[in-house]
């Protein structure tokens, strides 16, 4: 995600502060030991935090130790605004791995919240590719597997069940990022009841909202929101503009949270998982699962205050 406007002021404010920023430093009125809200997962009752992370691109940075080192406190701001969940993918390049060495690390890495995903096509394929997943992410027991891009689901699917009953997962899950493949999501949601269907949702991408989310409620199917940003095309549109003070009044306190406080205004959304390597960024994302959550004419006048830009 690129930086932009809104955000320039936020970044001036770290270098100032450095990495130890209280949410007062992004003009939130809320109490700094707020968490984020919950949300349930339908098939089990466990709550998890609306905002997680995303992991495509922004840590891929190999053996880095500079690199790694802000991706360290990335992971440190998340958790302290009460966010758990990660979600990562053997396609991501480095990203499994650099997940599993920083977490390794923390004293609160045992209550995250791990995701990734299976991404080849065969059963034994699938097999190694998730063992050396887990490894890499050193994790015994791996929270959420997810089928990456439906590829070969058939297969993995059974899998993925056996490794739940097994005990080598809690949750299984399947996975796209456009709108053509949602009516395969919903008829895969459900034949084989996964627990968890990822796919992409923005303010100005809402596909999902036709079918796939009601689909999704029925099957107690809980949801991950990706491309909330659409690789950061949504912030282009806004830059050089200024957040309106209705926005300000209702706790969205920047762009960003803008795009992500529309997302979870929907009910039927469980998580929403940006992605960023920025601190401040994860600070400010975090921020949308705080406050207020717009209703549906603020959503509305969110959606025509955006088209009138």
């Amino acid at each position: 995600m690129k930086t932009v406007y809104n955000r320039r002021e936020a970044l001036k404010l770290s270098l100032l502060a450095g990495f130890g920023l209280s949410l007062q430093s992004y003009g939130n009125p809320l109490n700094a030991n707020d968490k984020v809200h919950t949300r349930i997962i339908p098939s089990t009752r466990e709550a998890i935090p609306i905002v997680g992370l995303g992991t495509w691109q922004t840590f891929d940075v190999g053996n880095s130790s500079e690199k790694r080192k802000i991706l360290n406190q990335v992971l440190v701001e998340m958790n302290r605004l009460g966010g758990t969940v990660i979600d990562s993918s053997p396609m991501y390049g480095s990203s499994e791995k650099v997940v599993g060495d920083l977490t390794s690390t923390l004293d609160f890495g045992n209550k995250l919240f791990y995701g990734t995903k299976v991404w080849t096509t065969g059963r034994q394929a699938g097999i190694q590719q998730m063992e050396a997943s887990m490894k890499k992410m050193q994790r015994a027991k791996m929270d959420l597997i997810q089928i990456h891009n439906l590829t070969d689901w058939k297969t993995h699917v059974k899998t993925l069940k056996d490794w739940k009953e097994q005990g080598k997962i809690r949750y299984l899950g399947i996975t796209h990022y456009v709108d053509s493949s949602h009516s395969s999501l919903e008829e895969i949601i459900k034949s084989e009841r996964p627990d968890f269907v990822q796919f992409n949702y923005s303010i100005k991408s809402r596909h999902a909202e036709k079918s796939l989310f009601d689909t999704a409620r029925k099957y107690k199917t809980a949801t991950l929101i990706n491309q909330p940003y659409e690789s950061g095309s949504l912030f282009r549109l806004i830059k050089g503009k200024e957040l309106p003070q209705w926005a300000k009044e209702q706790d969205i306190n920047s762009w960003g949270q803008y795009f992500l406080k529309f997302i979870l205004a929907n009910e039927n959304v469980s998580c929403v998982i940006p992605g960023t390597s920025k601190p401040h960024h994860m600070i400010d994302n975090m921020g949308a699962g705080l406050g207020k959550i717009p209703d549906t004419n603020l959503r509305n006048k969110m959606v025509a205050h955006l088209k009138s830009l």
